[in-house]
């Protein structure tokens, strides 16, 4: 899809006017890796525009990093950065950039949507130098009703998916993320849950084919990567196999009619015994309806309760909802009022976060809703926490500043899918799965504290969760689980996130990319032990 180029000494005289007009400190690496570029593909298109160095302008590279980071607590001074970061127009500039960081030697991070948790698509801890290859320019959607499918390409936001989607039919969806900024191709490839898995499952799941680069340059289809790789890429997190161009997705029937809600209850309204009951019957609700639990502390300090805001999406009008609520969940005290009939893609962004004023079309700006210094864990729950399991947590996220705990309900077509059908483990028996979250805005200072608040709150909600391992999310990094370094043996954290399904990845990985061209702290490994 590149554009022809008429002669090579065009070619030449652009990089020969980049390079000359480059400072003289600009990077020698960033010169050699444009003469590769050259020498492998076609760009005949303005190579300036599609890099970003802090040699050659300084402000424009900093805006660069950080326009789509979400955890800011990465984007310190002191945080490693990248020698350039390199946006591709074309598959075929995507190619070459591999082959050229391999002959280079140069440690490459891929960032399609921005949101890894840990900061791991945008910097590199231990590996010097890096660059960064930013999806974010191949971000074409292509619907096709006929066959009840989409290719989008890695750049894509979901937001952007849903939006293509609704505009070819009001009567078809997809079963991915509540986040809208999210970048589909780093998205599908952890799992990627949302409001409507209970119905159809993951993202991955409902994924039919991809086409990804392997560590030689070639871009394979699902038929040319094989099953294995395959299997593998629905579920085992960015940046272990290669590089995500682009998934294609099957659509998901969605009613023309779709309900919402939020309720809040405090501790004062019997907020902890509301919450007892829904653990009980979340995951037993009908399929139609999610109901996710948003918990915080909330008042003026010293005079600070818990709110525990119940917000639901159902696949629906608002007088099956009722019957379905006063039969299974009355102790929620939904209301007629309470209820908001929408569109589906409406009801996509009240999940996310939008103003009901929002029209569709700003799912399109892909702008992050929420950008702060965090530290996140994960957890899946088996068995529902008791009363005084829950005043113990209250306790605890009242000490805190600004913590946040979301439970997502599980059980449905999340019941029936088997955990080694995907590397996504997390299927019958989980209840429900909590995303832990503390948030603070004065960067360094106070990042310490947080931190070790986390990690005692974590400490203490061990006897309540799943155990042996202690399970958790790939898509809510957290690099404390374990890393890959040294001889430091990786089956710790590989078997939270995927359970018995590690030791097929790391025998994947060693066949599909033995030299590890593909590697971060916590990228599927070539072998363990």
């Amino acid at each position: 899809m590149a554009f022809a180029i008429s002669t090579r000494n065009a070619v030449a005289i652009l990089v020969t006017l980049l390079l000359v007009s480059a400072r003289p400190s600009s990077s020698t690496l960033q010169q050699d890796f444009i003469h590769c570029l050259v020498d492998n593909t076609d760009m005949a298109f303005p190579i300036r525009a599609s890099f970003f160095s802090p040699d050659q302008n300084a402000t424009l590279f900093k805006e660069e990093l950080e326009s789509t980071a979400q955890n800011l607590r990465y984007l310190t001074q002191s945080n490693p950065k990248p020698v350039f970061i390199f946006e591709p127009l074309y598959e075929t500039h995507v190619q070459a950039a591999v082959v050229c960081a391999k002959k280079l030697q140069l440690h490459m991070r891929l960032r399609s949507g921005g949101h890894d948790y840990e900061g791991l698509s945008f910097v590199a801890e231990n590996v010097t130098p890096f660059v960064v290859v930013d999806l974010s320019k191949l971000r074409q959607i292509d619907v096709d009703l006929d066959s009840n499918s989409a290719w989008a390409h890695a750049g894509a936001t979901v937001g952007e998916v849903y939006y293509r989607i609704q505009e070819k039919s009001q009567t078809h969806g997809f079963p991915a993320g509540l986040c809208s900024s999210l970048g589909i191709g780093g998205h599908l490839v952890g799992g990627a849950y949302g409001s409507m898995m209970r119905k159809f499952g993951l993202g991955a799941d409902n994924v039919l084919d991809a086409r990804i680069i392997d560590a030689n340059g070639k871009i394979l289809d699902r038929a040319a990567m094989g099953e294995d790789v395959f299997w593998a890429i629905r579920g085992a997190g960015g940046g272990s196999f290669g590089v995500i161009l682009s998934w294609k997705i099957k659509l998901v029937p969605v009613p023309a009619t779709v309900t919402v809600f939020t309720v809040t209850k405090t501790l004062e309204q019997d907020g902890t015994n509301v919450l007892y009951k829904w653990q009980q019957v979340a995951d037993k609700l009908d399929e139609d309806l999610f109901i996710r639990v948003i918990i915080q502390p909330a008042g003026k300090t010293g005079n600070r309760t818990i709110s525990t805001s119940y917000q639901g999406q159902f696949l629906g009008d608002s007088n099956r909802l009722m019957q379905v609520m006063q039969k299974s969940f009355p102790e929620l005290g939904l209301t007629k009022k309470d209820c908001i009939e929408m569109s589906w893609i409406k009801s996509v962004m009240y999940i996310a976060g939008f103003p009901n004023s929002a029209p569709p079309e700003a799912l399109l700006a892909g702008k992050s809703l929420f950008k702060n210094h965090f530290k996140a864990k994960s957890d899946f729950v088996e068995e529902p926490i008791p009363v005084e399991g829950l005043e113990g947590l209250w306790k605890k996220l009242l000490k805190e500043d600004s913590p946040l705990t979301i439970w997502n309900p599980y059980g449905g077509m999340m019941s029936r899918i088997s955990e080694s059908e995907t590397p996504f483990p997390h299927r019958k028996g989980t209840l429900f799965k909590i995303q832990w979250l503390s948030t603070w805005s004065d960067g360094k200072a106070s990042e310490a504290r947080h931190i070790e608040w986390m990690r005692d709150m974590y400490s203490y909600m061990e006897q309540y969760v799943s155990k042996k391992p202690r399970r958790a999310y790939v898509n809510y990094r957290d690099l404390d689980l374990g890393v890959n370094e040294g001889e430091s043996d990786a089956r710790e954290w590989g078997a939270k996130y995927f359970k018995g399904n590690f030791e097929r990845l790391v025998k994947i990985k060693g066949e599909f990319d033995p030299e590890n061209f593909f590697r971060h702290e916590q990228s599927i490994p070539t072998k363990i032990g």
